[in-house]
């Protein structure tokens, strides 16, 4: 009777928790890097991988953990999720962070309405220790249509209190326990940590090599007895803050650095392109002397070419043009 009874007590203590066991978890998230990001582009995605892992140190036992994984706004993103931001000084970078491929999903904490990402792992332990380990896929996207974005390098640093790792588990030795309710409850033990990484990203300064440019039409003259002015508009595009140069070259047919059109016969019509509504500074194609300067705002900025066709003895008639290269530098 007494084997007996020293038997059922042994059997009882089998789903107890083990008195030394010790389970322990941790993460990590690879650095989120955009690289370089065009203004005028489009999205720009990128994808990271967060790891982790958790070990029992044990014999005999089994751990069942429940893990919850937070990534707030970062220390540079005021608070906000949607979007959330990266800076360059005081200038923002708009981004964000998802559970899912489609990028719809925002990865939030388990105290906002976009949640935390939740999972479960199992692991036992029959000499001294065990582990076991997983992954997700963490993905990013810096939308498109930030046209105003100042040129410069961005990031946003997640630590402290900006990342969480929270995990419960339930211990045990040869019975069954479940799983705990939650990542904050329900088992016979629990854990936290962080998992510190950053988000940068860099925007270029650039200018649309698509901009618009206006044809310089003289109209139909007569005897080029006075002078014949007419204006067109170019629209050139640069990112925020970025200064920039217009040149105007002198054309197919210039003779020296008059500029002339040309008709199907060979004839020529001498003509001149100006910076400013007097007619008194030419528009020529060297930086610093003869181009217009501007500072780019992120949209298209009209910008007037003054053109005139000066008194001079008049050719024969007929249709007379002829092709300026326009050059933005920056």
């Amino acid at each position: 009777m007494r084997r007996l009874a020293v038997l059922l007590l042994l059997l009882l203590g089998l789903g107890a928790r083990p008195a030394q066991a010790s389970t322990s978890c941790s993460a990590s998230l690879s650095d989120i890097n955009f690289g370089p990001v065009s203004p005028f582009g489009g999205n720009v995605d990128v994808t990271a991988t967060l790891n982790y892992s958790c070990t029992i140190t044990s014999i005999l036992s089994s751990s069942r953990v429940r893990l919850c994984f937070s990534i707030g706004a970062g220390a540079q993103g005021a608070g906000n999720f949607n979007p959330r931001q990266m800076t360059s000084g005081a200038n923002p970078l708009y981004f964000n962070l998802y559970k899912d491929s489609g990028r719809s999903l925002i990865w939030g904490t388990r105290s906002n309405s976009y949640g935390a990402v939740e999972t479960t792992m199992e692991i036992g332990a029959l000499l001294g220790s065990a582990s076991a380990s997983g992954s997700f896929t963490v993905y990013g996207r810096v939308p498109a249509g930030q046209t105003t974005a100042v040129p410069g390098s961005y990031s946003n640093a997640f630590s402290g209190s900006h990342t969480e790792l929270v995990y419960q588990y339930n211990e045990f030795l040869l019975g069954l326990l479940g799983y705990p309710a939650s990542c904050a409850s329900g088992g016979n033990g629990s854990g936290s940590g962080s998992f510190a990484f950053t988000a940068q990203a860099q925007a270029t300064a650039q200018c649309d090599p698509s901009f618009t440019v206006e044809n310089i039409d003289f109209g139909t003259r007569g005897l080029l007895v006075s002078n014949y002015d007419t204006t067109a508009i170019v629209k050139p595009r640069c990112t925020n803050t970025t200064p920039y140069q217009l040149g105007l070259n002198n054309g197919l047919n210039a003779s020296g650095s008059t500029r002339r059109m040309k008709s199907a016969a060979g004839n020529h019509v001498s003509y001149e392109l100006y910076r400013d509504s007097g007619y008194s500074q030419r528009w020529g194609n060297t930086q610093g002397s003869d181009t217009v300067a501007g500072t780019g705002t992120g949209s298209a900025q009209n910008v007037t070419i003054y053109g005139r066709v000066a008194p001079q003895p008049t050719p024969r008639a007929g249709a007379y043009s002829d092709t300026v290269t326009v050059t933005i530098y920056y």
